[in-house]
């Protein structure tokens, strides 16, 4: 970012997670006000708003559920009274694996919730704003699952790969107004859910690096897509995977 450049507004949601906590930590380190979105997280989000701050950056810890599309619009509306946000970083996404032929509406629908209608219900209202700015980066975190699919992840899958459609067609609208919009799909990532599903001798069988990546491998390629820098790339689908794929 230009040093002598506004301070961009920055939204991650999911901002609570592993990814996402770097996501927020690395974009506050580029000058941006991060607001931390969380739902059953708030505590945690709201811990790592004052470790931003501490650090001398700028944060604000943001609950509301995604999947509530008139909850996220009222926060949404609170918050661009302001003005615009300038960065969306949509990082929020369940798991609750099944095979599909044992899969319960319920594990479907909140898994696409999130995912995929969460998208819509936080990246819509942003978007006129982004436009009138002339400027605006949009982020989707996908994963490995949705360029390879994995057994017990229909769900998970879909959804992910559902964004990498959104994020494409997304892109060709908002190109002419400076706003670029790409994924990012990683791959075994160092956190919670790696170490309950991984062990080291897996992870070396599946990844070629031989080892899992880290959640600051993967928020490095995303606050290099928000910043100026990135103004060219756009509608992309870029893995961080270790060669997975």
């Amino acid at each position: 970012m230009n040093a002598n450049a506004p301070s961009r507004r920055a939204l991650v949601t999911g901002g609570s997670g592993d990814i996402g906590s770097a996501v927020c930590r690395a974009l506050a380190a580029q000058g941006c006000f991060v607001y931390i979105n969380a739902n059953a997280n708030a505590e945690r989000a709201q811990v790592l708003t004052d470790e931003i701050e501490r650090a001398g950056g700028k944060a604000q810890m943001l609950a509301f559920d995604l999947t509530d599309a008139a909850a996220t619009r009222t926060a949404l509306e609170e918050i661009l009274r302001a003005g615009a946000i300038d960065i969306l970083v949509h990082n929020a996404g369940i798991h609750d694996d099944a095979p599909l032929a044992g899969m319960t509406h319920a594990q479907w629908h909140s898994v696409i919730d999130v995912s995929l209608h969460g998208f819509f219900h936080v990246a819509q209202p942003l978007l006129l704003p982004m436009a009138r700015a002339r400027f605006g980066r949009i982020v989707c975190v996908s994963s490995v699952a949705a360029q390879l699919g994995n057994r017990g992840q229909v769900n998970y899958a879909a959804a992910k790969s559902a964004l990498h459609g959104a994020a494409k067609s997304l892109a060709r609208e908002m190109a002419s107004r400076g706003v670029t919009v790409n994924a990012v799909a990683p791959g075994i990532i160092e956190g919670r859910l790696a170490a309950a599903a991984f062990d080291a001798e897996k992870i070396r069988e599946l990844v070629p690096a031989g080892r899992a990546g880290t959640p600051a491998e993967v928020a490095a390629l995303i606050a290099f897509l928000c910043s100026d820098a990135a103004a060219y790339i756009n509608g992309q689908v870029i893995g961080v995977n270790g060669g997975m794929i």
